[in-house]
C-alpha cells in the first residue's frame, strides 16, 4: 500500500501546533508526516526549499500528496477539511 505523504509547514506559533497536533490526529498508518519549522530551517534549508516550490506565503500550511490543501488556500484549515483532502484515509 502506497504512504499518503502530509507536509506541515509551521513556524511554531500557537495556531501551527494546533494544526500539527490536529494532522497527526487524522494521520493514519499509511500517512507519512512531515513536518518543516520555516521559522528554524534545518542545515539543508529542506523546508523553505519546499515552502517556496508550493508558494507558500502563510504558516500553518499543509500539503497531501505534494498539493496545498484546498482549505490551506483560505485561511485556518479544519477538520473536515483536511479529512476531505485525504488525511487519515489510505492512498
Amino acid at each position: 500500500m502506497a504512504k499518503r505523504k502530509v507536509e506541515v509547514f509551521t513556524s511554531r506559533c500557537y495556531l501551527c501546533e494546533e494544526m500539527v497536533k490536529l494532522v497527526k490526529e487524522l494521520a493514519c498508518p499509511s500517512c507519512e508526516v512531515t513536518v518543516y519549522d520555516i521559522s528554524e530551517p534545518c542545515e539543508s534549508k529542506e523546508c523553505i526549499e519546499k515552502a517556496k516550490a508550493y508558494g507558500i506565503t502563510s504558516v500553518p500550511t499543509v500539503a497531501v500528496d505534494g498539493k496545498i490543501a484546498d482549505c490551506c488556500e483560505r485561511g485556518k484549515p479544519e477538520r473536515d477539511a483536511l479529512i476531505k483532502a485525504g488525511i487519515g484515509q489510505a492512498a
